[in-house]
C-alpha cells in the first residue's frame, strides 16, 4: 500500500521521525479560478492564468490516517510550511478531519510564509495574503505566522522576476490585524538560489516551541490544586 511504501522508504533513506499522509484516499487537487474556470490535477493548476479563488479536492470526502491525527494531538507544534500555497499546504487541510484535529490539539500552529511568491499561485501576495488564504480553511486557527525580513540579493532579485516571482512583503501590521502574531527574521540562506536557512527557521520554531510549552506548564494546575 501506498502508507506501507511511505514506511519503507522512510526506513531505507534513515529519515528522522516518521511521514505520515494525510489521507491515503485516491484524490484529485482541484481549483477555481477567478475568471470560473475549473482546473484538476496539482501540475496543471499553476498554468491555469488566473487568480486561484479556491482549491478543493475530489472526492470532496477523504478520511486521514488515524496515526496522523494521533501525531496533530499529541504534537508540541504544528507546523504548516514553507511550501507551495495552494498546491502543497492547504491540500492537507482539505482532508475531512484535518482542520478539527488542528483546532482542538494543544500545539501551537505555526505557519511558515514562503520568502518569494510563486509564479500562477501567489503572484502579487503579500505574508498577510498567504496567511488569509490559511485562515480560509483553519479560522481562529494558526498562533504564529514566521515571515522573513532579511534582504534577497539584487542578482537573485533579477533572476526570480524574470521567472515571476518576487520576494513576498513581510507586511508584519496586517499580519497580527490577523489576530496571529507575527514573527520576522532575516532567514534567507545565501545561495544561488532563494530558500530559508534551515538552522535559522529551525531556531525559530523550537524557540517559539519552548517558550508556548513554558508558558503552558506555568499556567498549568499542579497536582495539588
Amino acid at each position: 500500500s501506498f502508507d506501507q511504501s511511505v514506511r519503507s522508504l522512510s526506513k531505507v533513506l534513515a529519515i528522522r521521525g516518521h511521514v505520515l499522509p494525510a489521507t491515503l484516499t485516491d484524490v484529485t487537487l482541484c481549483a477555481e479560478l477567478a475568471d470560473g474556470t475549473l482546473v484538476q490535477g496539482e501540475s496543471s493548476i499553476p498554468r491555469g492564468g488566473h487568480r486561484i479563488k479556491r482549491v478543493f479536492l475530489k472526492p470532496s470526502r477523504c478520511l486521514p490516517l488515524p496515526e496522523t491525527l494521533a501525531a496533530i494531538r499529541n504534537a508540541d507544534a504544528v507546523v504548516l510550511g514553507p511550501g507551495s500555497l495552494y498546491t502543497s499546504i492547504i491540500p492537507n487541510l482539505l482532508v475531512t478531519g484535518i482542520p478539527e484535529a488542528l483546532a482542538r490539539t494543544s500545539a501551537i500552529k505555526i505557519y511558515i510564509c514562503n520568502v518569494m511568491t510563486q509564479r500562477g499561485e501567489t503572484g502579487g501576495y503579500t505574508a498577510s495574503s498567504h496567511l488569509r488564504a490559511i485562515l480560509n480553511y483553519l479560522p481562529h486557527t494558526i498562533d504564529y505566522a514566521v515571515v522573513n525580513t532579511g534582504q534577497i540579493p539584487y542578482r537573485l532579485r533579477n533572476r526570480y522576476k524574470l521567472e515571476g516571482a518576487e520576494p513576498v512583503a513581510p507586511d508584519l501590521d496586517e499580519i497580527e490585524k490577523l489576530g496571529v502574531a507575527a514573527v520576522g527574521g532575516d532567514l534567507v540562506q545565501q545561495t544561488d538560489v532563494v530558500r530559508h536557512h534551515p538552522d535559522k527557521l529551525a531556531q525559530a520554531v523550537v524557540q517559539l516551541a519552548l517558550a508556548a510549552k513554558g508558558n503552558n506548564e506555568r499556567t498549568s494546575p499542579s497536582k495539588s490544586d
